[in-house]
């Protein structure tokens, strides 16, 4: 490095009167002992990530400079260092620096060799990888292939990958950052960050990543603090080698405030004992030993500042505008005096806060003039390493309104590549704003105005700013200018837009796009917008008007021969036959709309997600899950494992916990939210998670979550009847376990309303779930409410329910849910007393999912109870808290040991009694499935218990019925067993 500054200085030593660091550091032994021992993890394969916050000149940089000075020297080091180019900041600066470290040291090929599948989003952040191929699917893939590389590297040898500064950050880089500490796997990996505590504001865009860091599996914070008394002393007597008396502490430190970069900086400074000759402000101070040199030096300075925090030295020289023979001994002096570093072929402040204020003391000429060079030397560079959202920020401080336009405009397209939407958008504003100020502006921009809107809300909605997107994509539409089919596509932007956002009128402005869109005129268009207009229509419950659109779209689409569009149609259609009853037909349009999605991504995932959510809506559990991880493997295949893969992962969550696997639907479950999937299959999975946790037995915690995520679930409902039928059930569950009838009514009765729209899949467990209130309610009486709970008002309620259960009458398990809802309300009094209704209900269980199985049990118990059979009630309540225990939902065996606990049952007593005729509701289960044909070692997997016992339970079966065979024992599953009536 020293190579950059040749030869002695030009001026004298008594310009040279400077500031010096401590010896040692001073103060932060216990941050030291948190990094080390966050190291010491991340060596044991256990990856550790550390944020390091505090004040502007508190230390962090030297503090991770005397930590990283103490590692091992097999450690592998990679740093990045955010840079201060407000909104206009380059995406992903940190990272590329990273990337390029890492590739100096293995080697350019060896990277890409990390990088597996994802080795083309590489070339998105380093050029000199080459071209990113075609096809190129999503801005997923960036985020996985840094993370699998850093992985990889970090395999075989401890990796610390150190980012400073991200108050500075770009979107984009937090994603990435944001990503691997929810993401990442294993390896020898510490990732440390810093932040200006005192520059994130609220509001600011790193307090969300911060807050999600702090929920972060290894995620730990280091909050530095300002230097005491003691210690202050302690930094002065090493600065000076010297005792320091008493007043020059008290001084220092008054006007320090035991900030430790202040204390260096008074301590340098003549008559720092006398507070009298101090600088009276913190500018000042900055300034004062800039002010004391060469006016070369501070005019080389001020150069620096003009071009950033890290200015590589070719940049540097070319922005110099004075005698290229005076730059290297200015830069000397400036190294010598400690107001600049050196590192590697930059130059770098000592302190950011110095920057800022030689910046901000740069004359308006200077600033234009600093800020051209640097914008010109920018554009000279090779098209592969043009930095084009520098160039847009040197050209705006330079106040050069149409270099600025131009430049962002190119900005903007370059950041849309790189997948860095937060700056696309700021580009695309920054552009718009100077739209009516420039000279031809649709010429430069290559677009009229209405377009550049349409881009920038684009780029705002895939950053995730809906309430911006929604703003700016409205004023598009509004343009005059606007026309045909273009006012199409941006209706129809406008529409989608509304829909991820979770608002509703996406159907209107999908029927008036189409009608400028009349058939005859652009077929790839209209069968683009015929499937948005599905989608919509879908998810609204509204499937005879779905399956008109989606087959419009599909005739379209087959005839311009646009196999995407057509896998799209097909599947919609689809899965909009199956729920409107046409299920061998829909089936058949999900299986044609796979093999039409091959090659192309988004189509097959779209596929994917819906199909193996229609299986598990089917009862087909098995089915749905390998659909599900069949689509995991082909993400694992493309290199987005945990970004697509998620996604796909979440629809095996819910078919899991439906076949019985708890353990693993849990695990699945928590990992897919660490993960944070997208939009509205982050409000499935949290759904899932408050489900889990009321029938896991946590009621109140259950009840926590969701008030915390009602807002984001109860948006989602407003615009999908499907998610409106999820949350009626998920609340009004709630609402029964607190004892809340009349809260849980209110929720269930949605399906009386006019809003309603059937959706088999959905409306079936809420219809149980109405019958189970319903019932409840009748054996509270009046007492619920004091008002409202007549026996003609229930019964009148029972026969509307009915009536929509019986239109669900194809569904494959409508038998289930019947043989269920016929239970609750059995029974004189329609209240749920009727053991046999229970019994049958158990034969017929098979295909509901696992937790009521067990919960069936229980009120079989129940029943069993009221009508005086103690000994078959307690039976049947202890099969109900084995199974639910052994299960994980805990809900139902509470419920049981209350029952029996109120009841005086013993639950210790023999599981079964040898000498009954009558099935123990254990061996009713066993019997259903023998019924369904499954063998021994099947119905084991089912419930849970050896293959052993489950011939032993079949054994029992067959004797007490009296059965010379399983197909025997099957046939009788309908008819009364032994002692009923």
């Amino acid at each position: 490095m020293s190579a950059l500054l040749p030869g002695g200085g030009a001026w004298q030593d008594e310009y040279m009167q400077s500031s010096q660091a401590s010896s040692h550091l001073i103060g932060r032994g216990e941050e030291l002992r948190s990094l080390a021992e966050s190291y010491g993890l991340a060596v044991q394969s256990k990856p550790q990530a550390v944020v390091v916050a505090g004040e502007a000149g508190l230390g962090k940089t030297r503090l991770l400079r005397e930590f990283l000075h103490g590692l091992p020297e097999s450690t592998r080091i990679l740093s990045g260092q955010c840079v201060d180019l407000g909104p206009l900041a380059a995406p992903y600066a940190p990272i590329t620096s990273i990337l390029r470290g890492l590739a100096g040291e293995t080697g350019l090929a060896q990277l890409m060799e990390l990088a597996g599948p994802g080795r083309d989003a590489l070339a998105l952040l380093l050029p000199e990888a080459g071209t990113a191929g075609p096809g190129f699917p999503t801005a997923n893939l960036v985020l996985e292939a840094v993370s699998t590389v850093l992985e990889r590297a970090a395999e075989g040898r401890p990796t610390v990958v150190v980012v400073e500064d991200l108050h500075w950050a770009d979107k984009s880089t937090l994603a990435v950052l944001g990503f691997i500490l929810r993401a990442f796997n294993g390896g020898q990996f510490l990732l440390v960050m810093t932040y200006r505590s005192d520059d994130v504001h609220s509001g600011h865009p790193l307090q969300a990543f911060l807050a999600e860091a702090e929920r972060g599996r290894f995620a730990t914070t280091i909050q530095l603090a300002r230097l005491n008394r003691d210690q202050v002393r302690q930094q002065l007597e090493s600065i000076t080698g010297t005792a320091a008396d008493y007043e020059l502490v008290e001084n220092i430190l008054s006007r320090s405030d035991g900030i430790p970069f202040f204390v260096e900086e008074l301590a340098g400074l003549d008559g720092c004992a006398s507070g009298t000759e101090l600088p009276p402000s913190l500018r000042q101070l900055l300034l004062a030993r800039y002010e004391r040199m060469a006016e070369p030096v501070q005019y080389f300075l001020r150069v620096i500042a003009a071009g950033g925090t890290c200015v590589p030295h070719p940049l540097a020289e070319n922005a110099y505008d004075r005698p290229r023979d005076t730059f290297e001994p200015a830069a000397r002096l400036a190294q010598q005096a400690r107001l600049i570093d050196v590192d590697g072929d930059s130059y770098t402040f000592r302190h950011a806060l110095l920057r800022e204020a030689v910046h901000s003391d740069l004359l308006p000429g200077e600033r234009t003039r600093f800020h051209t060079r640097y914008a010109q030397a920018l554009e000279a560079a090779e098209p592969a390493r043009r930095d084009t959202a520098a160039i847009a920020y040197h050209w705006d401080t330079a106040n050069a309104a149409d270099k600025t336009f131009e430049a962002s405009v190119a900005a903007m397209d370059e950041a849309w590549r790189r997948f860095a939407y937060t700056t696309s958008a700021r580009m695309g504003e920054r552009a718009l704003e100077l739209w009516d100020g420039v000279g031809e502006p649709e010429k430069v921009a290559g677009m009229p105005r209405y377009r550049l809107l349409a881009r920038t809300a684009a780029a705002h909605n895939l950053a995730g700013d809906g309430e911006r997107s929604l703003a700016v994509i409205a004023l598009a539409v509004d343009d005059p200018a606007a026309t045909g089919q273009d006012r199409a596509r941006l209706l129809a932007s406008q529409a989608r837009y509304l829909g991820f956002n979770a608002r509703p009128g996406s159907e209107g402005l999908l029927r008036e796009a189409l009608e400028l869109v009349p058939a005859g005129s652009d077929e790839r268009l209209r069968a683009r917008l015929l499937n948005w207009l599905a989608a919509r229509l879908m998810l609204a419950g509204k499937q005879g008007d779905a399956i008109e659109m989606a087959t419009e779209a599909l005739e379209l689409a087959t005839a311009a021969g646009n196999a995407e569009e057509r896998s799209v149609a097909a599947n919609l259609r689809g899965v909009s036959r199956i729920n409107a009853g046409d299920i061998a037909g829909g089936r058949t349009d999900l299986e044609a709309a796979e093999g039409l999605a091959e090659g192309h991504v988004q189509a097959l995932l779209r596929f994917r997600v819906n199909y193996s959510d229609a299986l598990n809506l089917l009862g087909l559990y098995d089915e749905s899950i390998r659909v599900a991880e069949a689509g995991i493997e082909r993400a694992r295949q493309l290199g987005v494992e945990r970004t697509t893969g998620a996604i796909l992962s979440s629809n095996a969550v819910d078919p899991l916990f439906a076949r019985g696997d708890w353990v693993p639907a849990a695990t699945l479950l928590e990992r897919n939210l660490q993960l944070s999937p997208p939009g509205s299959f982050h409000a499935y999975l949290i759904r899932s998670k408050i489900w889990s946790t009321l029938w896991g037995g946590d009621v109140a915690g259950a009840g926590k979550l969701f008030r915390r995520w009602e807002p984001q679930l109860r948006g989602l409902a407003a615009v999908e009847m499907q998610s409106r039928l999820q949350l009626t059930t998920l609340s009004a569950e709630l609402a029964w376990a607190c004892g809340d009838l009349d809260g849980a009514w209110q929720e269930v009765a949605f399906v009386l309303g006019p809003a309603f729209r059937p959706l088999p899949g959905y409306d079936l467990p809420l219809l149980a779930l109405a019958a189970r209130v319903l019932a409840a309610r009748r054996r509270a009486g009046a007492g619920a409410s004091g008002a409202g709970l007549d026996g003609g008002r229930l019964s009148d309620d029972e026969a509307l329910l009915r009536a929509v259960l019986a239109g669900d009458a194809f569904w494959p398990t409508h038998p289930g849910w019947l043989a269920l809802f016929d239970a609750e309300v059995g029974g004189r009094q329609g209240s749920g007393d009727d053991p046999a209704a229970w019994h049958a209900a158990g034969l017929a269980a098979a295909a509901l999912p696992a937790h009521l199985r067990h919960y069936i049990a229980l009120r079989t118990g129940q029943a069993e109870l009221a009508a005086g059979r103690r000994t078959a009630a307690a039976s049947s309540i202890r099969a109900a808290i084995d199974g639910s225990q052994a299960l994980g939902a805990r809900l139902v065996a509470d419920m049981g040991r209350k029952l029996a606990a109120q009841a005086g049952l013993p639950l210790d007593g023999p599981r079964r009694r040898p000498n009954s005729g009558e099935l123990t509701g254990r061996e009713r289960q066993v019997l259903a499935l023998v019924a369904d044909g499954l063998s021994n070692r099947q119905i084991g997997e089912q419930l849970f218990i050896s293959t052993k016992t489950a011939s032993v339970h079949v054994s029992a079966i067959m004797r007490k019925l009296g059965a010379s065979s399983r197909t025997e024992a099957a046939s009788r599953v309908m008819a009364p067993g032994p002692g009923k009536k």
